[in-house]
C-alpha cells in the first residue's frame, strides 16, 4: 500500500524551493549581483573561494537600514512588488523575495550594509530560516556586502552533483559577462582566492564592453545601433492602446560583429536581453541567424547582442525561478523590428562609418588653420558631394580600375578598393532572391551522364527535366539569368551537384556576375558601385567573403604624418 498523502513540513518546502533558485555558484552570483543592480550600484566587487564554497558580493548601492536588514532574508520578502498587479509591470531584476532566503537555507548568510544617510552600518548573521541570529553595529561605507559561506553545506548531495570547480568558475564568468553587457555603466572587479581574476571597465554602450569579453574582437569590428520604437500596433495596423509605453523607454539596441571582420565557429554569441536581463528567446535568436544568412562563410556564425526595452506588461517573467525564460507578447512584431535593425546596421552609410564624421572634422580644422596662415592649398578639384538620400548612403565615386579586378572608389572618408566580381555577385544574388524565376528554353538544354542524385537535385530546385535518350536528359526550364548564356549547360551541371534552392541561387549569381579581369568603363564602375551600395548586405558576398578594403582618411593622415605641426616637422 502506498503511503497516505500528507502535508510536507515547512522546512522541506523551503529547502525544495531554495534548491530551484540556487542551483550553483553561478546562481549565487547572479542573484546577489541582480540585487546590487536594483540598488543602483555602479561598482560591484565579486570575490570567490570555490574550494571553500564561499561567495561575497560588495556594491556601492543605496544600502539597507537595520529594519530592512532584519527582513531581508525572510521568505518572500521584497521591496520591489506589493500586490498581484505588480507582477505585470516588473521593472526590477529581482522581485520574488526568494534569493536571500534561499541562501540562508543553503549557506551561512551574512549581510553588512549602510544607507548613504545612515550614521552607522549593521552586520547581521542569519539562521537557516532567514531570521537574524547576530546583529552588530559596524563601520562601513555606504552600500552592501553579502557573504554566503559553506554553500550547500546543508545539502551535500547537491555539491556532489555539481561540475568541477573549473567548470563552475567558467559559468560564473559567463554570468558576469552577460550581466555586464546588459549594464555597461557598471565597473566590475572579480577576485578568486583573494587574487584579481578579471575586471570590466564601464562604458556608455555594450559596444565598449564586448571587446573586453571577446579579446580577439576590436571596437572597430563592431557596429552599434539603437532605435527608439513606436507604440506596438495590433494585427489591423492600429495603435495598441493597451501598451502605452513612452517612446523614450521602448527601444531596440543592437551590437553586431561586422560579417567581413569577425564571426564564430559556433552560434555561441547570439545573445538576447530584455529590460536589463539576458533571456532565452529561440524565436529572436533564429531571427538573428536568418538575418545573417549568406553574409558569412560556410559554417560560421555571427556575433550579435540584442537588447530590447519593452513595456513591462508585455513580458511575463514568472515562468522559471532563474527568470531566464519569459513569455514575450507580440513576438512577430519584434522579429520584424530585429530584421530591419540588422539590415540597417549592415548598410554602408555615413552613420555606420564614424571615420567619415571624424575626417570631416579634421578637414574643417585643416581648412581653418590654412586660412589663417601663409600655407594655402587649392581645393578646387572634385568637391565632395553630400551623402545620398533617404537611407544616408555615402557618395562613392569610381576613380579607376586596378588589374581589371578592383574598382578604386573615393568617398568623403577615404578610399575603398572594391572587388568587382563579388560586388556584382552580391547585387545579382539579392535580385535573384527577390524575383527567382524559371523560364522555358527552346530547344531544351541536353545534359548527359547524370547520376540519379543529380537529376533529383535539378528537380528539387524546380527545373523541368525529362529523359531524352540513353544517358541523356532534356532540361526544359532554367533560371532566367542563365537562359541566354552560352555556358548554360555547364551552369546546370554545377546546380546538379547538390544544395538547396538558396545554394542554387548563389551558384547562379556567381556564374552570372562579371568576371575579374574584365575591363570596365568609368560609367559601368559607377553603376556597379551604386547598385552594390543599395543591397541589403553590402559588406560580404553570398559566400561570406569581404567585398571591399577600406583605406580611411584618418589612417592615411596618420601614415603620412599630416597631424604634425608644420614648423616643428621642419625642425624650426
Amino acid at each position: 500500500m502506498p503511503s497516505p498523502i500528507q502535508f510536507l513540513p515547512a522546512e522541506v518546502v523551503h529547502l525544495i524551493a531554495a534548491g530551484e533558485v540556487i542551483d550553483s555558484l553561478a546562481a549565487v552570483v547572479r542573484e546577489l549581483v541582480e540585487n546590487a543592480l536594483d540598488a543602483n550600484a555602479t561598482r560591484i566587487t565579486i570575490s570567490l573561494w570555490p574550494e571553500q564554497w564561499r561567495v561575497r558580493v560588495a556594491d556601492n548601492g543605496c544600502g539597507m537600514d537595520l529594519d530592512d536588514l532584519r527582513l531581508a532574508a525572510t521568505a518572500h520578502s521584497t521591496s520591489k512588488i506589493r500586490r498581484c498587479e505588480d507582477l505585470w509591470k516588473i521593472t526590477s531584476l529581482g522581485f520574488r523575495g526568494e534569493a536571500l532566503h534561499s541562501l540562508a537555507q543553503l549557506s551561512e548568510l551574512e549581510i553588512c550594509s549602510r544607507t548613504a544617510d545612515g550614521t552607522q552600518g549593521w552586520r547581521i548573521l542569519y539562521d537557516g530560516l532567514g531570521e537574524p541570529a547576530i546583529e552588530q553595529a559596524i563601520a562601513i561605507a555606504s552600500g552592501t556586502i553579502v557573504t554566503a559561506a559553506n554553500i550547500f553545506g546543508t545539502w551535500t548531495v547537491r555539491r556532489q552533483g555539481l561540475p568541477p570547480a573549473a567548470q563552475q568558475l567558467k559559468a560564473v564568468q559567463a554570468t558576469i559577462h552577460q550581466i555586464a553587457l546588459c549594464h555597461p555603466q557598471v565597473t566590475w572587479q572579480v577576485q578568486q582566492n583573494d587574487r584579481q581574476w578579471f575586471t570590466i571597465s564601464p562604458g556608455d554602450t555594450p559596444q565598449q564592453i564586448l571587446p573586453q569579453i571577446l579579446r580577439d574582437i576590436h571596437l572597430s569590428d563592431l557596429q552599434q545601433l539603437k532605435l527608439e520604437l513606436e507604440t506596438l500596433k495590433d494585427e489591423g495596423g492600429n495603435l495598441d492602446v493597451n501598451s502605452p509605453l513612452p517612446l523614450s523607454t521602448q527601444s531596440l539596441e543592437l551590437v553586431l560583429g561586422l560579417p567581413d571582420r569577425c564571426h564564430r565557429r559556433r552560434p555561441d554569441w547570439v545573445r538576447v536581453a530584455t529590460n536589463g536581463r539576458m533571456v532565452k528567446s529561440p524565436e529572436l535568436e533564429q531571427t538573428i541567424l536568418a538575418s545573417f544568412q549568406r553574409t558569412l562563410p560556410r559554417d560560421r556564425y555571427p556575433i550579435c547582442f540584442l537588447h530590447l526595452q519593452i513595456s513591462p506588461d508585455r513580458i511575463d517573467w514568472n515562468r522559471h525561478p532563474a527568470k531566464a525564460e519569459i513569455y514575450l507578447h507580440s513576438i512577430n512584431y519584434w522579429q520584424q523590428q530585429v530584421t530591419q535593425a540588422i539590415d540597417r546596421a549592415l548598410q554602408i552609410s555615413v552613420a555606420n562609418l564614424p571615420e567619415a564624421a571624424h575626417s570631416e572634422r579634421v578637414g574643417k580644422l585643416l581648412t581653418a588653420a590654412e586660412n589663417k596662415s601663409n600655407y594655402n592649398v587649392n581645393r578646387s578639384i572634385s568637391p565632395v558631394s553630400s551623402p545620398k538620400d533617404d537611407i544616408g548612403l555615402m557618395e562613392l565615386r569610381a576613380v579607376s580600375q586596378i588589374h581589371n579586378t578592383y574598382i578604386v572608389a573615393e568617398h568623403p572618408a577615404g578610399v575603398w578598393l572594391v572587388e568587382q566580381h563579388i560586388a556584382h555577385e552580391r547585387v545579382i544574388y539579392e535580385q535573384i532572391c527577390s524575383a527567382w524565376q524559371l523560364v522555358p528554353v527552346q530547344p531544351p538544354i541536353v545534359l548527359t551522364n547524370l547520376s540519379p542524385a543529380q537529376v533529383e537535385q535539378l528537380q528539387r530546385i524546380g527545373l523541368e527535366i525529362e529523359t531524352f535518350g540513353e544517358q541523356m536528359w532534356a532540361v526544359r526550364t532554367v533560371p532566367e539569368l542563365l537562359a541566354k548564356r552560352e555556358d548554360c549547360a555547364n551552369a546546370l551541371l554545377e546546380l546538379s551537384l547538390g544544395g538547396d534552392l538558396q545554394t542554387a541561387q548563389v551558384a547562379v549569381a556567381c556564374r552570372t556576375a562579371i568576371r575579374n579581369g574584365t575591363p570596365l568603363t568609368l560609367p559601368q564602375m559607377q553603376t556597379l558601385l551604386e547598385q552594390w551600395q543599395y543591397t541589403r548586405h553590402p559588406r560580404t558576398c553570398p559566400h561570406g567573403r569581404p567585398i571591399y578594403l577600406a583605406l580611411e582618411e584618418s589612417a592615411l593622415a596618420r601614415f603620412f604624418r599630416r597631424h604634425w605641426v608644420i614648423g616643428k616637422s621642419h625642425g624650426i
